[in-house]
């Protein structure tokens, strides 16, 4: 998934600063981005004061959509670096070619994993014809220095393991939760979890006192830790907590995001994470000019220009709390 955003600034994101260390009850409100001809996302990551949780570092929510007669989502050939894009879906699918020559269609509760590493391009697009409702989310995944120049490679995995309890099922898509381990390749301790709750459950989800972690309310009432999340709005809920109390109103569907704080800074600009805004001025002039990011074949359309980069990258800093 790309950054469509023409006026993109570079964000610092990272390091332990932002990062709190006891349990909190942050509710974030999501920023509405253009994300081609006929769809628009909530943009909950990174936020006014929140910019990583783990090393989550970008998190869309889009949908549902009646896109029957609509083209659905089309996002042109475009590239990445230094970071992993998951694709996840409720509703519709999700057509992903990249540089490698990989060609899936990514269904409804199946994971698309896509690790840049070095240099990726892709595209994706709704297919043609396509089903009348679009609902999912974007998320992209920081990765460590020590495996930002991986070789990049793609991974569909429709067969995901789940935790249960009455009235809850809880999809692993990336890391481990309950001692169920998603097959998905992670570079950082993390998790990522889809939570299905039936109308009125009750359940308890163990946690890692050692991870932060947000959900994410993608459908439905529901309460966390006594809150009441919105669909389209996520809850930073903070590290330190052993469980998590979760409650339905209604059939409801959450994202449980969490991993260990992210230790190092990071500066993520339009589709890139560096480490310098050296780094990402190159990788820019190299989607422009040369040859790195290869090409995507197939697509019908011009891939994506890179938008004009400001010519300082701010730096925040904050303290743990």
């Amino acid at each position: 998934m790309s950054n469509l955003d023409r006026q993109a600034t570079p964000t610092v994101c990272g390091g332990r600063g932002f990062v709190v260390a006891e349990p909190v009850r942050e509710l974030l409100s999501p920023r509405h981005v253009r994300l081609g001809e006929s769809t628009e996302v909530r943009r909950l990551l990174p936020n006014l004061g929140r910019r990583m949780v783990g090393a989550w570092a970008f998190v869309d929510h889009y949908g549902p959509d009646d896109i029957a007669e609509e083209p659905g989502m089309q996002v042109p050939p475009h590239p990445h670096m230094g970071l992993q894009t998951v694709s996840w879906l409720h509703d519709g699918e999700v057509l992903h070619r990249d540089s490698l020559g990989s060609l899936r269609t990514i269904r409804p509760r199946e994971l698309g994993l896509m690790t840049s590493g070095r240099a990726i391009s892709h595209s994706e697009e709704s297919p043609r014809p396509h089903a009348r409702y679009l609902h999912g989310a974007q998320l992209w995944v920081a990765l460590p220095d020590a495996h930002r120049a991986v070789e990049p490679h793609f991974q569909h995995h429709a067969d995901l393991p789940t935790v249960t309890a009455p009235g809850l099922t809880a999809t692993v898509i990336l890391g481990e939760l309950d001692g169920a381990r998603s097959p998905g390749t992670a570079y950082t301790p993390i998790v990522g979890a889809d939570l299905s709750l039936a109308r009125d459950a009750e359940a308890r989800l163990p946690l890692d006192p050692d991870f932060e972690y947000a959900v994410l309310s993608m459908s439905g009432e529901a309460e966390v830790d006594g809150v009441p999340v919105l669909p389209g709005s996520m809850l930073y809920l903070g590290c330190g907590r052993t469980e998590l109390r979760l409650r339905a109103a209604s059939d409801a569907g959450l994202m449980l995001l969490g991993g260990e704080p992210f230790e190092e800074e990071i500066v993520m600009w339009w589709n890139f994470v560096g480490r310098s805004h050296e780094e990402i001025e190159a990788a820019r002039l190299d989607w422009m000019e040369g040859p790195r990011f290869g090409e995507v074949k197939g697509y019908d359309g011009a891939r994506l220009p890179a938008p004009a980069l400001p010519p300082v990258a701010l730096k925040p800093r904050g303290r743990v709390r």
